[in-house]
């Protein structure tokens, strides 16, 4: 434990998990921004297009714009925008849906998926270096940890 993380027995608890949190937070941050910056310089693109087409690449025979921004957790209006640029640039083909005049289906054409491929290659690398001050050990143990978090598991 260093220094600046000790803590003294009259400090309770929280004031530990709240540093915790702000520390996650600043390392989050910081690696977000990196991959901003990477996908700007290399690829000309954002981090949402990614996020759009890495979701796409997940699901091979499409997603409604709904279920697009459901999963995003983004609304539909933040999605259209997205979607629009990447059928005009040959990335995504927008399809209607059987039965249902007001809905439409998108999925990555081959350009998209070979583009996605690249980019999501080169994004990996980018995590590698960031990340790598950590041994795959203790990545996988840290994983652990916040998947405990996440499931609300044991303290």
């Amino acid at each position: 434990m260093t220094a600046n993380a000790k803590r003294t027995d009259r400090e309770p608890d929280s004031k530990a998990r709240l540093r915790l949190w702000l520390k996650l937070l600043k390392v989050s941050r910081g690696i977000e921004a990196d991959l901003r910056e990477n996908l700007r310089v290399e690829f000309a693109s954002t981090l949402p297009r990614f996020d759009v087409m890495s979701a796409l690449s997940r699901h091979g025979d499409g997603l409604k714009m709904s279920e697009l921004s459901g999963l995003l957790k983004v609304s539909n209006g933040n999605v259209t925008g997205i979607v629009e640029r990447l059928v005009d640039e040959g990335f995504v083909l927008r399809e209607a849906v059987p039965g249902d005049r007001r809905a439409s289906r998108v999925r990555l054409t081959r350009k998209g998926a070979e583009e996605f491929a690249r980019q999501a290659s080169e994004h990996e690398n980018w995590v590698d270096q960031l990340l790598g001050a950590l041994g795959p050990e203790e990545a996988a143990e840290m994983t652990e940890w916040l998947d405990r978090i996440l499931t609300g598991g044991p303290a």
